[in-house]
């Protein structure tokens, strides 16, 4: 099993000085992060699509084996709402597929007000290229359904595991070969940090989980928690 471990984002100002060198300038801070990780999650597709060109910078300014995840842009996942996914999915992965072999899972993060609706979700993934991962994470209570579960399964898409102060927002559902866990804020001291004994439970999560592969990436930025955290999580696994 091979797990990818990495951070939500790279470009935090308060990574300079902790993680980033002081001397090194921020249009270097993609080169510096892949040295020491081997796969990050572009969440700034999120708020606003990069165009293709910077998709290609990104795959050529990082060594051979980095692995890109992708937020889907939050005009398909909140603005419409996962409604007419077409020309959105479509302009997303027109973007994204510059990463070539590079490109990793898209991860589609639905509001948390958003109930379920499996025909929608199951025409969104239809939307997407056969040979793209997707990730999906729902945050209302009312996707935990067999019907829902099913549909993932049936495309091969992974339900995100995700966790909060600890606590995970989710099942351990397993409807794909492949695994997708974020963890987004820890209850340790600084805080948002993991503590051991949390970061120690994750790894033996995704280490019984029988995935062939997955993608492990902390969100808790602030103060360079995410960092720390990801290095001990990659020993850790």
């Amino acid at each position: 099993m091979a797990t990818l471990v990495g951070t939500s984002g790279w470009q935090y100002k308060d990574w300079r000085g902790t993680f980033y060198p002081q001397e090194v300038p921020q249009r270097l801070w993609l080169e510096t992060y892949a040295e020491t990780f081997d796969t990050v999650e572009s969440n700034n597709a999120f708020y606003r699509l990069p165009s293709p060109e910077s998709f290609a910078g990104w795959r050529d300014r990082t060594p051979d084996g980095f692995v890109m995840a992708v937020k889907a842009s939050r005009f398909l996942t909140h603005i419409k709402r996962l409604a007419d996914p077409a020309e959105p999915v479509e302009r997303l992965m027109n973007a994204a597929s510059a990463l070539k072999d590079k490109l990793g899972p898209i991860l589609l993060q639905l509001p948390p007000t958003l109930k379920a609706d499996p025909e929608r979700l199951s025409r969104c993934l239809d939307c997407f290229p056969k040979h793209v991962r997707v990730a999906v994470e729902p945050r209302h209570p009312s996707w935990w359904t067999d019907e829902v579960r099913e549909i993932l399964a049936a495309r091969d898409a992974a339900l995100c595991w995700a966790d909060r102060l600890g606590r995970p927002l989710n099942p351990f559902w397993r409807t794909a070969g492949w695994g997708y866990v974020r963890l987004h804020e820890g209850r340790a001291t600084p805080f948002p940090s993991y503590g051991d004994t949390s970061l120690k439970t994750w790894a033996r999560r995704v280490g019984e989980a029988g995935w062939r592969d997955a993608y492990v990436y902390f969100n808790n930025d602030s103060g360079g928690a995410a960092v720390r955290n990801a290095r001990r999580f990659a020993r850790l696994v």
